[in-house]
């Protein structure tokens, strides 16, 4: 029996993380055809896809610890679609309206995946604790 199951609460995060994937890649499917937009679409189509990869391989952690390693992986992945968008933005090559809603769900899903690393944390603390009296 895995440790980090993640129940029907947890499938609303694997539909986001799946829908934030399908965005970043029709994103970059209308990106400019130039160099510059080509290398910056690489790296957020592997970030940006590898969200939900993570996510869903943190579901099946065998261990709290395991659960906290992989969703660090998916904090960082977040976060770092967040800069390639942030990149995309600043080198003009495409406008905020485009990318304001991959924005803000990036940062609900970072924000979601902190909570469930600070909460899978608290609780692995908490069982420990309890082995040890």
């Amino acid at each position: 029996m895995r440790i980090a199951d993640c129940g029907m609460r947890n499938e609303d995060l694997k539909q986001r993380t799946k829908k934030f994937a399908l965005e970043i890649i029709r994103l970059v499917e209308n990106l400019p055809k130039n160099r510059v937009a080509d290398i910056l679409g690489r790296q957020i189509l592997r970030s940006g896809t590898s969200v939900g990869a993570n996510y869903h391989a943190s579901c099946r952690a065998r261990s709290r610890a395991d659960f906290i390693s992989k969703m660090g992986i998916v904090e960082e992945e977040a976060d770092e679609s967040l800069y390639w968008l942030e990149l995309l933005l600043e080198a003009k090559l495409v406008r905020q309206d485009q990318i304001q809603h991959l924005v803000a769900e990036g940062n609900e899903i970072t924000a979601m995946v902190i909570a469930s690393i600070r909460t899978a944390r608290r609780n692995k603390s908490n069982a420990e604790r309890r082995i040890e009296h």
